[in-house]
């Protein structure tokens, strides 16, 4: 009883003290900001239309953005540490959500069953009659539907293909 007692107390003590900080986020964000010697902050002036310091050059030590190639952006994605390297490590990470999502019972090895569940459920899913075999016209619900033609002047991405 007294560990009860104890724990609802501690309980209710950090309910307390989280909503004390966020009224305090809440007020501190919503006070205007204020410049030195009390008066309201001006947003800053900016060139007008026309004006030649509105255009040239970026001021010395502003970075430039760089085209990049599809490649080299695809190669950044695998590359996590920035080292301008690829550890079979870093190959290998793109790939541990699609195991975990296989992995229904969470033990780091896929069965059978659960390295074959799409298969599985394709198959359920066209045995209309439920009665665990195929018909020809059952078999024919399986097949996969043909890649949609894109125009020949397209630079989109292929759609990924099914298993």
């Amino acid at each position: 009883m007294g560990r009860f007692l104890a724990g609802s107390v501690a309980a209710l003590l950090l309910v307390a003290a989280g909503l004390f900080w966020w009224q305090f986020e809440a007020d501190r964000t919503a006070r205007p900001l204020v410049a030195r010697g009390g008066a309201q902050a001006q947003p800053p002036i900016l060139p007008g239309e026309g004006d030649p310091a509105a255009r040239g050059a970026p001021p010395p030590g502003v970075p430039q953005a760089t085209q990049r190639t599809r490649e080299q952006r695809r190669f950044d994605r695998f590359d996590r540490n920035r080292d301008s390297l690829i550890t079979r490590n870093e190959m290998m990470a793109t790939r541990a959500a699609a195991f975990r999502k296989l992995d229904k019972d969470g033990n780091n090895l896929l069965s059978f069953e659960e390295w074959a569940v799409r298969t599985s459920d394709r198959f359920a899913g066209a045995d209309a009659n439920k009665d665990g075999k195929l018909t020809p016209a059952e078999f024919a619900t399986t097949a996969k539907k043909p890649a949609a033609k894109r125009p020949q002047n397209c630079a989109c991405e292929p759609a990924p293909e099914e298993d």
